[in-house]
């Protein structure tokens, strides 16, 4: 076990921070969405103004129910 504090972001694994998210309660999921959110909008204000997301082709995919 490595008992040395690294406060390196890239010394975190995808899978220690999906570890780590997993563990948090739906309450806690919930704040960190509205904090995510906060900063977004705080960075980018005019993404609230945005009424419809556009497709893009690659990895992302925007779902719609039909």
């Amino acid at each position: 076990m490595n008992s040395q504090i690294s406060h390196d972001r890239s010394d975190e694994t995808i899978e220690a921070k999906v570890k780590w998210f997993r563990s948090l309660n739906l309450s806690e999921r919930m704040d960190m969405l509205c904090n995510f959110t906060d900063i977004a909008l705080e960075l980018n204000p005019q993404l609230q103004d945005k009424k419809y997301a556009q497709q893009i082709k690659g990895r992302i995919q925007i779902l719609s129910a039909t």
